[in-house]
């Protein structure tokens, strides 16, 4: 059935899950003021990579006594640089229920090929036992999966008195969900996802328990220098002062001050958390109220705020093969695409078939409203 084309379009059109939107706002200018064509190693430049680390403490609610360092390969190579070099004493305990779960489950049997790992896994959409895994053990996971749209509810499963350590890929919550860093051993995330800065840099936030380790344990592996944060039988100090192992943007530094300011100045965690939260609520009234599009999350309690991960639950679809869902799937993130209301939406490529929408903090609810009457118009359009 036809429906009329939409007249209001969202002013920003990028629903991209990373990089994402950045914030309202933002213009060119705002990296003015970059240390564009100078040494990351002058005062100065160590300077703008120490505020970043302070503000991001400050902004998430770190604790005083966690280490925070700038590492290089996005979140991607923080979690491996925690990987590399903190596991191997004990036992490791795998959740992993989308994508990059399955990712690290593969890294830490195949590439550190430990012999004790025990792997948790459960299909996109939702989430394994979480009461499965031991305190006995290290515990490797993601606080909510940017491919699957599904997130852990708490910190309640992890043990307070736990021997092994958390190990906790948080890039798509952290600065959109409460995490409980009494909980956390080690953390990391990115700056391209949910403040909107630039790819390529990761962060990573270490707890005395991990350092003790890091201190206390040599991998049996040998350790690339970009994973490296012992300096012989000492913590590598600089690096969590803002000497970084590799050379960063400084255009990318000056982005990512830029949106760290635009969060104090909003009201800090609880704002942006309100934010990521209203934008999912208002997804879930269109979906109550379009009804063919349906949450790949079925448990309202798992459900992602950030990346809302969508299926279409149309019989007219869900009656097709995958292979015909995929393409339905794809004509219509094609199509917002091509109006210019929606760029990069369609599911992730290893999800089932559907749309990824990104409802992060940077993203206006404004916005989104704008785009529910195209994702109706644009579904009647391709629906066979």
């Amino acid at each position: 059935m036809s429906m009329a084309r939409p007249i209001v379009r969202p002013r920003n059109p990028c629903f991209s899950s990373g990089p994402c939107a950045k914030r309202p706002g933002w213009r060119a200018e705002a990296l003015n003021g970059a240390l564009a064509g100078r040494s990351h190693r002058s005062a100065a430049g160590k300077a703008r990579l120490a505020e970043v680390i302070e503000r991001s403490r400050s902004v998430l609610g770190i604790p005083a006594d966690y280490r925070i360092a700038i590492v290089p390969a996005s979140d991607t190579g923080a979690v491996e640089m925690a990987l590399w070099s903190l596991l191997g004493p004990r036992g490791v305990d795998v959740l992993a229920w989308e994508s990059f779960g399955e990712q690290w489950a593969q890294d830490i049997a195949s590439q550190l090929r430990l012999a004790d790992v025990r792997t948790f896994a459960a299909p996109y959409g939702c989430l394994p036992d979480l009461a499965a895994t031991s305190a006995e053990r290290d515990i490797v996971f993601a606080w909510n999966g940017t491919t699957s749209g599904v997130r852990v509810p708490d910190g309640a499963w992890i043990a307070a008195d736990r021997c092994g350590l958390t190990i906790c890929d948080a890039t798509s919550a952290a600065f959109a969900m409460a995490l409980p860093w009494d909980k956390l051993d080690v953390t990391t995330w990115s700056w391209q996802k949910a403040l909107g800065g630039e790819a390529q840099h990761g962060m990573i936030a270490l707890s005395p328990r991990a350092i003790e380790r890091l201190l206390n344990h040599t991998p049996a592996w040998p350790m690339p220098k970009i994973f490296r944060l012992v300096q012989g039988n000492a913590l590598a100090e600089g690096i969590f002062r803002g000497e970084t192992i590799n050379t960063p943007s400084m255009l990318a530094v000056e982005d990512h001050l830029d949106a760290l300011r635009w969060a104090e100045d909003i009201g800090g965690l609880p704002t942006l958390i309100a934010r990521a939260e209203a934008n999912l609520a208002a997804i879930e009234h269109w979906v109550a109220r379009a009804g063919w599009p349906a949450f790949l999350a079925a448990d309202k309690v798992h459900r992602s705020c950030t990346s809302v991960c969508l299926r279409i639950a149309d019989p007219a679809v869900t009656r097709l093969d995958l292979t015909a869902q995929a393409v339905i799937a794809r004509r219509l993130a094609a199509l917002l695409d091509s109006e210019g209301v929606a760029f990069d939406i369609e599911a992730y490529r290893h999800a089932p078939p559907g749309l990824r929408l990104w409802a992060g903090t940077t993203v206006e609810m404004a916005d989104l409203r704008a785009l529910f009457g195209w994702l109706d118009w644009a579904y009647a359009e391709v629906a066979p």
